[in-house]
């Protein structure tokens, strides 16, 4: 399936990674299709609309997990109704994110682009999706696609309400802006939490099962081998006191992140 826009890879014959190749973030956003209904793990940068290509991969009904609620992942919101988010990120999903002005977010949207963008959008007046819910995600909240279960994980540091989901049938971990390779993981700005962030990856590097990992952005799809070089990194940053703010960038294998 080829898109304008969107780069369309199908992952296996139920799972597809719906990506944004020709902006700077190199954003992924997943749909996980079960037997009963589907789930659509963030909904891209808003540059275009993700639901035209769902609608063409999907009849099935579908909800929308919200990794966290930062400009790049709730672009498409507006199109759906059935969306869920953590209680944590809630207030920036109905409100607005915190720290973060208009004049950035649309500075970022609008820069380093290398694709053509559709005649419908405009820097100068995008905004952000702001909206209910249709429920909210807790920690060790079980979804079941219809012979498909997936785990949510509640791993705040990147936001306060970050999570990951873990696809238990294939072995897919989903883990958003918590782990990616090829640009640090950030949390550095005053709303993130670097020893949060650091727990977090503590929690996901002892899921059992894991046989691939998809980042949202960069590289899709990481060897499970990653999450050893997580426990190793976690294990220093607590040992040299780095896990906090100011003390930069640090480099692993296979992955950074920034405090």
């Amino acid at each position: 399936m080829k898109d304008a826009w969107f780069t369309i890879q199908k992952i296996d014959p139920l799972t597809f990674a719906i990506s944004e190749y020709g902006h700077w973030e190199k954003v992924h956003s997943f749909l996980l299709l079960g037997t009963h209904s589907a789930a659509l793990i963030d909904t891209g940068l808003g540059i275009d609309n993700i639901k035209r290509v769902t609608d063409q991969l999907t009849s099935l009904p579908i909800k929308v997990l919200t990794t966290h609620v930062h400009w790049d992942h709730i672009g498409s919101h507006g199109q759906f109704t059935d969306i869920y988010v953590h209680e944590g990120d809630l207030n920036w999903l109905k409100h607005g994110i915190q720290g973060l002005s208009i004049s950035q977010i649309r500075n970022d949207i609008s820069r380093d682009i290398t694709s053509p963008v559709p005649e419908t959008f405009n820097p100068e007046t995008y905004k952000p999706f702001q909206g209910e819910p249709a429920g909210l995600l807790e920690d060790g909240d079980e979804i079941d696609l219809g012979n498909r279960q997936l785990m949510v994980y509640h791993t705040p540091g990147h936001s306060p309400g970050h999570i990951c989901v873990f696809d238990k049938t294939n072995g897919y971990l989903f883990t958003g802006d918590l782990l990616y390779d090829q640009a640090p993981v950030y949390a550095f700005y005053p709303s993130t939490d670097p020893q949060s962030l650091t727990a977090s990856l503590v929690k996901i590097a002892g899921i059992r099962g894991v046989r691939e990992v998809f980042g949202s952005h960069h590289t899709l799809g990481l060897s499970p081998e990653i999450l050893e070089e997580v426990k190793k990194a976690c294990t220093y940053l607590r040992e040299n006191d780095l896990a906090k703010f100011g003390t930069g960038i640090h480099q692993f294998n296979g992955f950074s992140v920034q405090f």
